[in-house]
C-alpha cells in the first residue's frame, strides 16, 4: 500500500494540471477530480458545477481512507472558473449560476466531504484550497468569482480553528498570483465594457510578468511542509519565492 494518497480537483487544465505534473512523492498515489482526466493519474469522472457529482467524490475519500495505514493524505481543491466575466444582471443566468456553485459550494461541500472520510485516519492530513486576491480586491465583472473567493477564505479559517480544537486535519488557502494559464487568455479576450480592468492583466502578460504555472504549483507544495498555522489564508507570494 502507498504511504500518500493525493487528490487534486481540476487537474485537467490550469493550475491544477501544474500540481499534478509535479507531485513531490514519487510513489503517491494521484487522484485527479475532473471531467477529462489527467495524464498519469486514476480518475474520479466529475463534473463540480453540478451538484449530483459531488457523492461520487465523497464515496472516493471515503472508500479510499476507509483502513489507510500511510503516511499522508492531500487534498487539493483547485477546480474552479471564472466564466462568465460580466456585470451581475446582464451575464447568462445559467453560466453565472454554475460560477457559483462549482466556485462557492462545491469548494465547501468537498472540503467537508474529505473532512468526514480522514476524521479517523492516522496520518498526516491537509487540505489545501486555491483562493485568489480577487477575494479581497473589487474586480467589476468578477462578482461571483470574488464572492466565491471570499467564501472560500472564510471557510478554511473557520473550519481550521475547528480542527484545531478537534479533527487535526491541517487546512489553508493559497492566493497563487497571477499565472500564465488558459484563465488568463480569457480574461485578456474579454471586452473591457465586461471586464474594465482587462487592460491590467494585458499590460502584465506583455512585460512577461505572469508567472509560470509549474514553478507556482512547486511553491504551492512546498507550503504543505511550511509549518502553517490551521486556517491559514496566505498569499504565495509572501511566503515563497517560485
Amino acid at each position: 500500500m502507498t504511504d500518500t494518497i493525493i487528490w487534486i480537483s481540476g487537474a485537467s487544465s490550469g493550475i491544477g494540471s501544474a500540481l499534478a505534473a509535479t507531485v513531490p512523492w514519487s510513489e503517491a498515489r494521484l487522484i485527479d477530480i475532473s471531467r477529462r482526466g489527467a495524464p498519469d493519474a486514476e480518475h474520479v469522472e466529475a463534473d463540480l458545477s453540478d451538484p449530483s457529482s459531488w457523492p461520487v467524490v465523497a464515496e472516493s475519500f471515503r472508500r479510499e481512507l476507509e483502513g489507510f495505514s500511510g503516511e499522508r493524505v492531500v487534498f487539493v481543491h483547485a477546480a474552479g472558473t471564472i466564466q462568465p466575466i460580466g456585470y451581475a444582471g446582464e451575464v447568462d443566468t445559467d453560466e453565472y449560476t454554475r460560477n457559483v456553485i462549482l466556485n462557492s459550494a462545491a469548494s465547501q461541500v468537498l472540503g467537508h466531504a474529505f473532512l468526514a472520510a480522514a476524521k479517523d485516519v492516522e496520518a498526516n492530513r491537509q487540505l489545501l484550497m486555491l483562493t485568489s486576491g480577487a477575494a479581497k480586491s473589487v474586480y467589476p465583472g468578477w462578482s461571483s468569482y470574488g464572492a466565491a473567493k471570499a467564501a472560500v477564505d472564510q471557510w478554511v479559517r473557520s473550519v481550521g480553528a475547528e480542527q484545531e480544537e478537534r479533527g487535526g486535519v491541517r487546512v489553508a488557502a493559497v492566493t497563487p498570483g497571477t499565472v500564465d494559464t488558459g484563465m488568463q487568455e480569457q480574461i485578456r479576450q474579454t471586452s473591457e465594457r465586461d471586464f474594465p480592468k482587462r487592460q491590467k492583466f494585458v499590460d502584465l502578460h506583455q512585460r512577461g510578468e505572469l508567472a509560470g504555472a509549474e514553478n507556482v504549483a512547486k511553491g504551492i507544495w512546498s507550503l504543505l511542509d511550511a509549518g502553517l498555522e490551521n486556517g491559514a489564508v496566505v498569499d504565495l507570494r509572501e511566503v515563497s519565492a517560485p
